[in-house]
């Protein structure tokens, strides 16, 4: 019991003093999972919509295959990311691996399918009310995904944030294709699990607190997002 009270004084004084490999580690994650969101959204924003105004052969068929990827393992997904990118891979050359753009490959892939899902479930349900206004108004299929884009830019964030918090709380991959190199590719979730290895349980509940106050934050966020949506729509 000494020792969980001795490292939790000593957590919060390192949340206080703002420790250097505390804010360290937390800004290298931020970045890493950011870039990894914008590319993800870059990808997933336009996909959601182009499904929900075109109708195509395999239509059902990519919505499912969207919605079954949501659950994909993570492991999986680093697993598949690291064969690609080591020495013997296809895109070896180009020395990927154990860098911080190899963990924002494996975290676009992780979060894309997740982004594109909701953002699907939101832009569908628009394209239902938007749908004979702008057929009527001739506008052609750029112009129509243009207006569910802007039109549905809340539900669109509330997407991004759920995938920002998939991304952020991420080990699995990270751990895989990043390395935990320290000063390197050394993020949150893998310097918790290193450091409660090593029994330095002070640092390790200093970035949990991080950790969770980050995870707190996307789910208050979504959660006045969503609440303001319906508002909105009374």
């Amino acid at each position: 019991m000494t020792d969980i009270w001795s490292g939790l004084t000593q957590a919060f004084w390192l949340l206080a003093t703002l420790d250097a490999d505390l804010v360290e580690i937390t800004l290298r994650s931020l970045k890493v999972t950011l870039s990894a969101l914008a590319v993800a959204s870059l990808i997933a924003f336009p996909l959601a919509a182009l499904i929900s105004v075109r109708r195509f052969r395999l239509r059902r068929f990519t919505i499912s295959v969207l919605n079954a990827l949501m659950g994909l393992p993570p492991v999986v997904v680093g697993l598949v990311v690291y064969v690609l990118l080591s020495r013997s891979g296809p895109f070896g050359v180009l020395g990927l691996l154990f860098t911080p753009t190899a963990m924002i490959i494996a975290q676009v892939i992780i979060v894309v399918p997740l982004i594109a899902s909701i953002a699907h479930q939101s832009l569908r349900e628009l394209w239902s009310d938007y749908h004979d206004l702008l057929i009527s108004m001739n506008t052609t299929k750029r112009q129509r995904i243009q207006t569910l884009l802007w039109d549905g830019r809340r539900a669109l964030l509330t997407a991004a944030l759920a995938g920002f918090g998939r991304a952020i709380g991420e080990v699995g991959a990270i751990m895989i294709v990043g390395g935990n190199i320290d000063h390197a590719t050394r993020v949150l979730t893998t310097a918790i699990a290193l450091e409660t290895g090593k029994g330095d349980f002070a640092l390790a509940l200093g970035l949990g607190f991080v950790l969770i106050a980050m995870a707190l934050f996307v789910n208050l966020m979504i959660h006045w997002l969503s609440h303001t949506e319906s508002e909105g729509r009374w």
